[in-house]
């Protein structure tokens, strides 16, 4: 995992419900923890584009439910701020479901855009990434 050069708004906090945009069988994923962030004492963590996330799967296929799963968040409704200059958002909070924490994707197909930053932190999800913005 490397470090991010965007300014990413960390605008997604724990207990946030997102979707998720592969085809790994969960639907909904609600964040139950941050990965690798470091924090202030009793700040509620939170999380932003390419982050790597603990979450448990609310509604899904039944094998996936109620299971605790890794996750990378790759789109967020805050806009956030690029090196150039520019900002970006996107339509839609979603996250890409993991296999293990090295960030090998569970699903084969991913749904919408991917952000350039989760893409260039993951290997494994730019892979995949059919369209990158």
């Amino acid at each position: 995992m490397q470090a991010s050069k965007a300014r990413v708004t960390r605008a997604l906090h724990v207990g946030s419900t997102i979707a998720t945009c592969d085809n790994s069988g969960a639907k909904m994923i609600r964040i139950v923890s941050v990965k690798k962030r470091k924090s202030t004492k009793k700040r509620t963590p939170s999380c932003g584009v390419g982050d790597l996330v603990l979450a448990a799967v609310k509604k899904g296929k039944p094998e996936m439910r109620k299971q605790v799963v890794f996750a990378v968040i790759v789109r967020q409704r805050k806009e956030y701020r690029r090196p150039d200059g520019t900002r970006i958002k996107f339509e839609d909070n979603a996250a890409v479901v993991l296999k293990d924490d090295k960030g090998n994707p569970k699903g084969t197909i991913f749904k919408g855009p991917i952000a350039k930053e989760a893409t260039a932190r993951w290997p494994g999800v730019s892979k995949i990434a059919s369209i990158i913005v």
